[in-house]
């Protein structure tokens, strides 16, 4: 499997931002979300692919500038279709089926068929849950940073994710137990970003 480089993937995001400020606010948080997983990999010295989880941190977001405007604001009414949008871009674009699922199953703690049907969604009806420890991962890595320019700590995602009910905070908490938690401290002094 090839994967892009770095390079690659940055003139992607150049390509689809509708502004420098969006392809900031993103790419930024991408890279965070990369430097995130990074550290969990390490910490808890995991068997993992950690060249494809470098890839789909960098790309799990590239479908937020089709719901961008050029003040760099977020259609929230159509936040839930990023996932998928991002999902056909980098389908367009060629990229192999394991990676184009980093867009779609990051989202939340996974999105179920039930839920997409019991809260109306507007997205087709199907599983959008991640299976593989590389999906798992960014996917959790994605919950610590905000594209409002903030970390969000443990507790804060936990008090977030319970609005969608009691399983969604189970979820986290297994997938914490599996990951652990970041050294966000650290990161925040990086990106001069404040943890909420």
């Amino acid at each position: 499997m090839k994967l892009p480089t770095n390079i690659q993937i940055e003139k992607l995001h150049k390509k689809y931002a509708p502004t420098d400020r969006a392809f900031n606010l993103v790419f930024t948080h991408s890279t965070i979300v990369k430097d995130i997983a990074e550290q969990i990999i390490t910490k808890r010295s995991l068997d993992i692919n950690s060249k494809l989880v470098n890839v789909g941190a960098l790309l799990h977001d590239i479908g937020v500038y089709s719901i961008i405007n050029i003040e760099g604001e977020l259609d929230e009414s159509n936040y839930i279709q990023h996932g998928i949008r991002g999902y056909n871009i980098l389908k367009q674009e060629g990229f192999s089926e394991n990676i184009c699922r980093f867009t779609e199953r990051h989202t939340g703690v996974g999105i179920s068929q039930n839920d997409v049907i019991s809260q109306n969604l507007n997205i087709p009806p199907k599983d959008y849950t991640a299976e593989s420890l590389e999906e798992k991962l960014i996917m959790y890595s994605d919950k610590f940073h905000s594209k409002n320019q903030q970390f969000n700590s443990f507790d804060t995602y936990s008090k977030y994710i319970g609005r969608f009910g009691k399983d969604k905070v189970q979820k986290f908490n297994l997938l914490s137990q599996l990951f652990g938690t970041p050294d966000l401290e650290l990161l925040a002094r990086k990106y001069k970003h404040p943890i909420l």
